[in-house]
Order: structure tokens, then sequence, then C-alpha cells
């Protein structure tokens, strides 16, 4: 039996993303070949990336695959948000690196997010989040229209970080 908060699972690696959620669709070009493409996918996958970026990650396994627990924090002290999450999907391919995580009891949201690493038929490589996503406490139902503006700010700084991660 799944522990996921949501009946979806692995909605974000088929479209269209399920109804009764807020959807998140952002990419960013990270820069050109097959080499930023397996250094982009190395950061994702070993959640390098996040932990670059300033967020809290605690991973039962070291690399992002189906069934590792995964937990992330955000804020400061005790502002901090615990975000329990669980792989849900995996991709190691020749054009597309990353993974999804879904949503476990104590999340302050209900759903599923995905982050890609994508080398495109023109030889640029791009990072994609796709998100599905909705309130599951009384502090993201009170936050509202404010929290899909926070999911794009992280995902940005996720973007800005990875590009210079890949490029290193």
């Amino acid at each position: 039996m799944s522990d996921l908060t949501y009946p979806e699972e692995g909605g974000t690696r088929r479209g269209p993303l399920p109804g009764g959620y807020h959807h998140l669709a952002e990419e960013m070009p990270l820069g050109h070949g097959r080499q930023v493409l397996r250094a982009a996918g190395e950061a994702i996958t070993t959640f390098r990336m996040h932990r670059a970026a300033g967020t809290v990650i605690r991973a039962d396994a070291p690399r992002a695959e189906p069934g590792v627990a995964v937990e992330v924090g955000l804020g400061v002290g005790p502002l901090r948000l615990r975000a329990p999450c669980r792989v849900v999907w995996a991709v190691d391919g020749e054009d597309r690196v990353g993974f999804a995580y879904g949503t476990r009891a104590g999340h302050p949201e209900c759903g599923e997010e995905a982050f890609l690493a994508e080398l495109r038929a023109d030889g640029s490589v791009w990072f994609t989040v796709t998100a599905f996503s909705r309130p599951a406490v009384p502090l993201t139902r009170l936050a509202g229209p404010l929290v899909p503006v926070f999911q794009r700010l992280y995902v940005r700084r996720l973007g800005r970080t990875l590009r210079r991660l890949a490029n290193a």
C-alpha cells in the first residue's frame, strides 16, 4: 500500500496532469551538449541541486530511485517546513535524466513534482519542472495564491543553481 497523500501516482510522467490541482510547468535553458546533460542529471538525481540551492534534503539513499524516502526542509529555524516525500519514478536515459517525488503525510502540500534535465534535438539542454499540488494543511490553505508564487521562485532558484553546477 502506498504512503502517498494523493491517488495519481506518476501523474507527472504522463500527461495531462490531473484535475483539481494547481499545475506548474517551468523550463530553463542550461547549456549545450551531452556533457551538460550528464552533469545536470547527476546534480538532480543525487539531490546536489537541491542542497546547493540551500534546501535541506534527507534521503534514505544517495540517489533518487523509486521508493526512496526524502524529507525536504525549507525555511530557517522554527520557521522550517518539513516536507516528507517519496520518489515515485526516475529516468536515466540518453536524452532525459531526473525523477519525481510525491507527498507523504506531514507535507504542507498534496501532489507530485518532477525534475528533469533534457537534451533536445538542437543539442540544447533544458531543466524542466512539472508539478501538480494543492494545500494539505491550514497554513498552505491560508497562504492561498501565494503558494504558487513561492513555488515558481523556488523552481527558478533551482534552475539557476543547476545551470551553474552543470557548466562548472
